[in-house]
């Protein structure tokens, strides 16, 4: 996808602030049990088409709206991805702002997910 320059900006900057994990990361922090929230903060449509495993979905749309009521504690890890990783930082960049202070945003999103071959589900 190509992605305006105003839009690049602004993702870069979020970037400047929170932090990104790989997916083998991520993959690593689910076998070995680590306590994480994996959140999508992808569109409806593209939940429905199918998610990393164990994911749960907060759209970009409302994530800041909803999050102190799925996630009250400010201090749990969260790990945010989305299709490619920009929107993952900015959602991410807004919790921090909020007052989460361990947010992650997994770099390459699904697409790298997939490109891993790592779990799925759907539906």
């Amino acid at each position: 996808m190509k992605h305006s320059p105003e839009f690049l900006k602004i993702v870069d900057d979020a970037k400047s602030r929170v932090k990104e994990v790989t997916v083998a990361e991520v993959r690593a922090m689910q076998q070995s049990s680590e306590k994480f929230e994996f959140i999508d903060c992808r569109e409806d449509n593209e939940w429905a088409a199918g998610r990393a495993a164990g994911s749960k979905h907060l759209g970009k749309g409302i994530i800041e709206r909803d999050i102190e009521a799925a996630v009250p504690d400010k201090s749990a890890k969260l790990v945010i991805y989305c299709g490619g990783g920009f929107r993952s930082a900015l959602a991410g960049d807004a919790l921090q702002k909020m007052g989460y202070t361990n947010v992650l945003s997994m770099a390459g999103g699904i697409r790298s997910w997939r490109e891993a071959s790592l779990p799925e589900e759907k539906g």
